[in-house]
């Protein structure tokens, strides 16, 4: 890992993740979680950036990698799964975070359940993907280092 935070992404992934590729593949397809870390971090090492990623299906560890981030990481590219929609305390960490911060969805959440509608880490990203299923991750994170850059 680079000790150059201005070339460090965080890419934090929420319950139920560790899942992915057996869990509803019907909606989330069958790409590992270990896969679409891959994805990642060869398309940050691409444009010249790390990635550290984390899983947890603990909203602490979750709060405790953002506080973590702070003066130490460039972005955050998160997708928060089911705390997006129910964590005021992700929310509130996020907000402190002064880097870029992308919001990220496998699914599209307006397709699916109701509950699934609201974003309650919306209001403190700089963006939101959804929808875009494992292309989303290179998506993202070529998003990120396009604001890092001034080029977005």
């Amino acid at each position: 890992m680079s000790a150059d935070s201005s070339r460090l992404i965080l890419l934090l992934s929420g319950p139920n993740l560790n899942l992915l590729g057996e869990r509803q593949p019907e909606i989330y397809g069958t790409t590992t979680l270990s896969d679409l870390v891959q994805i990642s971090v060869g398309t940050a090492a691409a444009h010249g950036y790390d990635v550290e990623h984390l899983q947890s299906n603990h909203e602490g560890e979750l709060i405790d990698a953002i506080h973590g981030a702070r003066g130490r990481c460039a972005a955050i590219v998160i997708n928060a799964a089911a705390f997006t929609h129910s964590s005021y305390a992700l929310a509130d960490a996020l907000a402190t975070f002064e880097g870029v911060k992308v919001e990220l969805h496998i699914s599209n959440p307006q397709a699916r359940e109701h509950w699934r509608h609201s974003s309650l880490i919306a209001p403190y990203v700089t963006g939101h993907l959804a929808g875009f299923g494992a292309s989303g991750y290179r998506l993202a994170i070529e998003a990120a280092i396009a604001q890092l850059e001034g080029a977005a």
